[in-house]
Parts: structure tokens; C-alpha cells; sequence
């Protein structure tokens, strides 16, 4: 079984209105730099991941999940 990192960064990007861009230069990153996070092409370091959360005033643990990619289960964290 492998996992990955899943994420809901979009929908709470989106719930709150903001761009990629202004997510990104809340937290000090590149507009890509969510891009990639958000399509699961780049794992964020515990940091960012941080910074992302407080930015979107939500807990970590609500913007990113262990999914498995065997059986498509997502897993808290």
C-alpha cells in the first residue's frame, strides 16, 4: 500500500476568496509554490504546512491528510 499527502488547500482557498497568489504572499512563497502543493506535486515542510494553516485559520490536521492510494481511503493525521 502506498500513501500520499492529500490535501483540501483549494477548497479552503476558495471558501476564504483568496488567489494563489495572495495565499503566497501571506505565507512567503511563490504562487507556483501553492500550485504545486494544491495539486500534490510538492509535499509543503512541516513550516509551511504550518503557515498555510494559520493563514487559512484552520488546524493542520484539516488541510492535509495520509491517503492511500491502493484503496483511495484518506486518513487523518
Amino acid at each position: 500500500m502506498t500513501e500520499r499527502l492529500a490535501n483540501a488547500l483549494r477548497q479552503e482557498r476558495d471558501r476564504l476568496g483568496l488567489t494563489q497568489a495572495a495565499l503566497a504572499e501571506q505565507v512567503g512563497v511563490s504562487r507556483k509554490t501553492i500550485n504545486t502543493v494544491e495539486n500534490g506535486v510538492f509535499v509543503p515542510s512541516t513550516v509551511l504546512a504550518l503557515k498555510l494553516a494559520a493563514a487559512l485559520n484552520r488546524p493542520v490536521e484539516a488541510l492535509f491528510q495520509l491517503a492511500s492510494d491502493q484503496d483511495g481511503d484518506v486518513r487523518s493525521v
